[in-house]
């Protein structure tokens, strides 16, 4: 509960249970020891990622977020109305729930009242967010779950009621290898009934330069978000990475419709982490590979919906074609 907020309208739940530290530690010794190295993308986001995320959304290369709350800003009604009622709204990876904002006044305009549930690995975030969003909406209800996603939706399945509208925004969905967005994608149909509905923001396969400079912007921001993993490692498991001998990277892989991201290691040098009880090499040029954004033409978005149990309802493009949301429906 927080302070000053009325009981009946908010509910903390917070579902973790695995040892985020231990499950960190294991993760940096299977994948440093690995060849070639990598770490899985959801250890960006512990606090200080979340923040420098949230930086990038507001840069002018990153144009995701900026044509999404285009897309929604102008849509937001035709979403509202595609239901007939009071619904639940999930949003996966909630952030701060500033573009679901024009989601949540349209649907509040349109039905009265909603009950929001952001599921996000952030509790403070979510904390904030939903203070801010009952203080500026009356009719408004949140459910707020700190979690990963799929302990998220398992709690969205049991307990939560009404029609609901499952939204993942921001081209999330990318992060994903195809297939482990298809296998994603199946476990949400699971947990939703024939009149529940999925909102997904899927960026779409463009020019390289493009892609490049949204995922290495000039002001360095993205840059220091990649590193912040290397922080991360210091801070919480006694490494001693020199941060300022390695480099971001993002290069876009046309074949494959993806932007995969690294941090190189400019010089050799070998890194010690206390926690492990490890020494890493790392020669010149090796790198850590953190994260992929993969890019969808629409042709495969109607393949990916179809192979998860869903068909393609509805869907909406900004003006320039850059990016899409769509209405995935239960097939």
């Amino acid at each position: 509960m927080l302070a000053g907020q009325p009981k009946s309208r908010l509910t903390v739940i917070h579902t973790q249970r695995t040892d985020h530290l231990a499950s960190f530690a294991e993760e940096v010794s299977r994948g440093l020891g690995a060849d070639p190295k990598t770490l899985p993308c959801r250890f960006l986001y512990d606090e200080i990622g979340s923040q420098l995320f949230e930086q990038i959304c507001d840069l002018p290369e990153y144009y995701l977020t900026r044509v999404e709350r285009d897309i929604l800003r102008g849509r937001a009604g035709e979403i509202a109305g595609c239901f007939d009622g009071p619904i639940t709204m999930c949003e996966l990876g909630s952030g701060s729930s500033t573009k679901t904002r024009l989601l949540i006044e349209a649907l509040l305009s349109q039905h009265g009242r909603l009950r929001y549930v952001p599921v996000d690995i952030s509790r403070s975030i979510l904390e904030e967010s939903a203070r801010d969003l009952l203080d500026r909406y009356d009719a408004l209800e949140v459910v707020a779950i700190a979690s990963e996603y799929q302990e998220g939706l398992r709690h969205v399945g049991r307990h939560i009621e009404r029609p609901k509208l499952v939204a993942w925004l921001g081209s999330s969905i990318g992060n994903l290898k195809r297939k482990a967005a298809s296998d994603f994608l199946h476990g949400v149909r699971a947990v939703l009934a024939p009149v529940d509905r999925m909102l997904v923001g899927i960026d779409l396969r463009k020019p390289a330069d493009a892609l490049e400079a949204a995922y290495d912007d000039s002001a360095g921001v993205t840059a220091r978000f990649s590193l912040n993993l290397l922080q991360r490692m210091n801070r919480e498991l006694g490494a001693n990475f020199d941060v300022e001998s390695f480099r971001h990277q993002a290069i876009y892989r046309e074949h494959e419709g993806r932007v995969e991201i690294r941090v190189v290691s400019q010089v050799p040098q070998t890194v010690r982490i206390d926690a492990l009880g490890v020494d890493v090499k790392f020669a010149a040029g090796e790198s850590i590979y953190t994260e992929d954004a993969y890019k969808y033409s629409l042709d495969e978005i109607d393949a990916l919906a179809a192979a998860s149990g869903f068909a393609v309802e509805r869907r909406w493009l900004d003006a320039d074609k850059r990016f899409s949301l769509n209405l995935f429906a239960p097939a």
